[in-house]
């Protein structure tokens, strides 16, 4: 049973303009429920959270698995129709940006992102991203993944490099108005993503990645690790890198990790 310090989500407070929240007690994936219905024909707005989750998926197909009422696991369903294939990258990169703003409305604590979309508190990963595209009757969708520690001991965490927000410091959170918090910053960065056709978002994500202007080393598949100073992330929301003898042009799906050094 989760401990008394955990409270469950309160549906009822669960309203953010524009989305249609449904909690369920259990999920192995969140991401793979909302891309079921996706392809059944469900309309964008839909936002499934669980209480535990616990057979989900992260980037290059990490396990995310969530102790019961300690986490903050959801996924949502949009149809970029209005903004370019070739910007759909920038999905991931706005999801984490949102998170960030959700965090620091709902505590005192200054997250920031890792390039491309982990959110870091004090140098450590309190959130991951997952956005997958699926094909529905009416064209296609993104499904939007995110694994949010919000009460997670140490004891609960996944690596050793992981931490939760009340770890962190924060005073205990409310996980509901938390999942207010970050849907509501997600439509405020989604509308004027889609409004201005995939552009627009360099400014902002720039301000909050602390990637940027840091020594870097970045595992790439299958080869040597590329050692140099990150400079900054294009139009196309690659981080740029410069080795000392050019620089590189790195998307999310190029790279295995990216540390500081």
């Amino acid at each position: 049973m989760p401990p008394p310090s955990r409270p469950p989500l309160d549906p009822a407070a669960l309203v953010a303009p524009g989305w249609r929240v449904e909690v369920v007690p259990e999920s192995p994936s969140t991401n793979a429920d909302v891309a079921l219905r996706a392809r059944a024909g469900e309309a964008p707005g839909l936002v499934v959270v669980t209480e535990h989750q616990t057979a989900g998926r992260g980037r290059l197909d990490r396990v995310w698995v969530t102790p019961p009422r300690a986490a903050l696991t959801f996924s949502l369903l949009v149809r970029p129709e209005a903004v370019p294939v070739a910007r759909w990258p920038w999905l991931p990169l706005l999801t984490g940006l949102a998170v960030v703003e959700g965090v620091r409305r709902s505590s005192p604590l200054d997250a920031v992102l890792k390039w491309p979309n982990d959110v870091l508190v004090e140098e450590r990963k309190v959130a991951g991203i997952l956005v997958e595209r699926v094909e529905a009757p009416d064209g296609a969708a993104a499904v939007v993944g995110v694994g949010l520690n919000v009460s997670s001991t140490p004891d609960e965490l996944p690596v050793p490099t992981a931490t939760s927000l009340e770890l962190a410091g924060a005073p205990p959170v409310d996980r509901s108005a938390l999942l207010v918090a970050v849907l509501t910053a997600f439509s405020d960065l989604y509308g004027g993503w889609v409004g201005a056709a995939g552009q627009g978002l360099r400014p902002s994500y720039t301000r909050s990645c602390s990637t940027i202007g840091r020594d870097v080393r970045v595992d790439l598949p299958g080869g040597a690790p590329l050692h140099g100073r990150a400079l900054d992330v294009d139009e196309d929301g690659r981080l740029l890198v410069d080795d000392g003898s050019r620089v590189h042009a790195l998307g999310a799906g190029d790279v295995v990790h990216v540390r500081p050094v």
